[in-house]
């Protein structure tokens, strides 16, 4: 092998392999190496500063510089930086933890169990429903309902609940019994004349068909974001969950709900769940735990299903999962700090009332020439991009457009997320009434210039 240059850039793209991203892409162009975070600030080695729109993957509640969470991981590296959670064993700083998280979630969900990722937690959501159905005697009740364009991780059995083309496409995906149901995107999904009273009736009774179709006593759970963010920021339409509810309690399907993205106060409430007016059986929480300082995940659960899968472990003799860094002890350290700041910031009461401000903002821009749809709640927002307003048409190719805006972003200093033609917005709960009237103007330059670029490539 030929030595690797000194520069870090051609040492990335001489050796890594980097998620998302298309590898022959960057070995020509390489990667934007960003060297440190200040709030709501990332700034690449050049210097060059950026509004970090996505508060990284989602995730960067408290921004990008907390010295409570340094102090927190550094204080428990000094007295105990690592321990394990297998055979009896435990560490003060997971007990505490999962404390707060259950004083924090419905009062169902009383049981913790932690893994490092949300992939890894919705894996383990499938494995311990599995797990328990069998000690039931009912060992058909394995098969999953989702839905198209849900995101809910990359592992085989997650990444088989994820509902998005290329997280399937040549990875032999889904591996597991998963049936996708209609997206409940009204904008993009409701039919002509359709309300949106109408389109929530309609994927209901789709449900139900489904699970006729199936058999309930083989479908084990129902999974979804409260609002769907990796497929395209799509909140749910009136009555749509409450309604998701009550046919899974008729039919004892145990309901999930994926709060990774929307958990501790991305929607201006504590969780999508409550915001939205359900109660699941499992609830999946990770990213803004620690605003994604370390990796951590948490599964919070129902004492109706600890019970079957205690019983379980009973019988075996063991609890036959878990991880090398379940529970770890500074990840939790840190997680506990973390939710000690959201609260003591009011930073769930902040994303509700800075939501209402960046929401107006973005709003103006409905009207812009590209804009078919303005969307969000609290602080997460999508603009998604249209040939046509009054056709709702896509662009064609669907994607080429978002990514000449997402670059576009990045020279105009905002970092956002570009899926598919859709532009992403999901800033760091500190966000200021300034931070979002500027990244407002910021989407405002950004849809002119993206514009002017579809004129030259003939896409207008």
């Amino acid at each position: 092998m030929e030595p690797l240059s000194n520069s870090s850039a051609q040492v990335d793209i001489s050796t890594a392999l980097h998620p998302y991203t298309d590898a022959r892409a960057h070995e020509a162009q390489g990667p934007v190496i960003i060297d440190r975070g200040d709030g709501i600030h990332v700034y690449d080695q050049g210097g060059k500063r950026y509004i970090e729109g996505l508060a990284g993957l989602w995730s960067v509640a408290v921004g990008f510089n907390q010295p409570r969470l340094r102090d927190a991981a550094t204080a428990q590296m000094d007295r105990l930086p690592y321990y394990h959670s297998f055979a009896h064993k435990a560490h003060e700083p997971s007990i505490r933890l999962g404390e707060k998280l259950v004083e924090m979630t419905p009062d169902n969900l009383t049981r913790v169990f932690f893994t490092n990722s949300g992939s890894e937690a919705n894996d383990t959501v499938v494995k311990m429903l599995w797990y328990m159905n069998n000690a039931l005697g009912k060992p058909e009740k394995k098969k999953f309902l989702a839905r198209t364009k849900g995101y809910h991780g990359i592992t085989v059995a997650s990444g088989s609940l994820t509902g998005l083309p290329n997280n399937h496409r040549d990875f032999d995906l889904p591996a597991i019994p998963v049936t996708h149901l209609t997206c409940p995107h009204f904008y993009r999904f409701g039919k002509n004349g359709e309300s949106e009273e109408a389109f929530t009736a309609r994927l209901l009774a789709e449900l139900e068909e489904v699970i006729a179709a199936e058999g309930a006593d083989t479908i084990a759970g129902f999974i979804g974001e409260p609002l769907m963010a990796a497929g395209g920021v799509m909140p749910p339409p009136a009555g749509y969950w409450p309604g998701v509810e009550a046919i899974c309690r008729k039919h004892d399907i145990k309901l999930i709900a994926d709060e990774v993205i929307n958990g501790f106060g991305r929607l201006g409430s504590a969780f999508g769940a409550t915001h939205y007016g359900f109660t699941p059986d499992i609830m999946v929480t990770s990213k803004q735990l620690t605003s994604s300082y370390m990796p951590l995940a948490a599964i919070i659960f129902s004492e109706e299903i600890y019970d079957g899968i205690a019983d379980n472990s009973h019988r075996i003799g063991t609890f036959g999962h878990g991880y090398t860094a379940s529970g770890h002890p500074v990840a939790t350290a840190v997680g506990l700090e973390n939710l000690k700041i959201i609260e003591e910031m009011d930073l769930i009461g902040n994303a509700a009332r800075l939501g209402q401000v960046l929401q107006s903002e973005l709003a103006q821009l409905a009207d812009h020439p590209l804009v078919g749809e303005v969307r969000g709640e609290g602080l997460i927002a999508g603009l998604e991009l249209v040939a046509d307003k009054a056709g709702k048409t896509p662009f064609d190719p669907v994607g080429k457009l978002g990514l000449a805006a997402f670059n576009i972003g990045h020279d105009e200093g905002l970092i956002m997320r570009n899926i598919g033609d859709t532009l992403a917005l999901c800033p760091p709960l500190i966000l200021t009434e300034d931070d979002a009237r500027e990244i407002a103007a910021i989407m405002a330059r950004v849809l002119d210039r993206t514009q002017d670029w579809a004129k030259d490539q003939g896409l207008r």
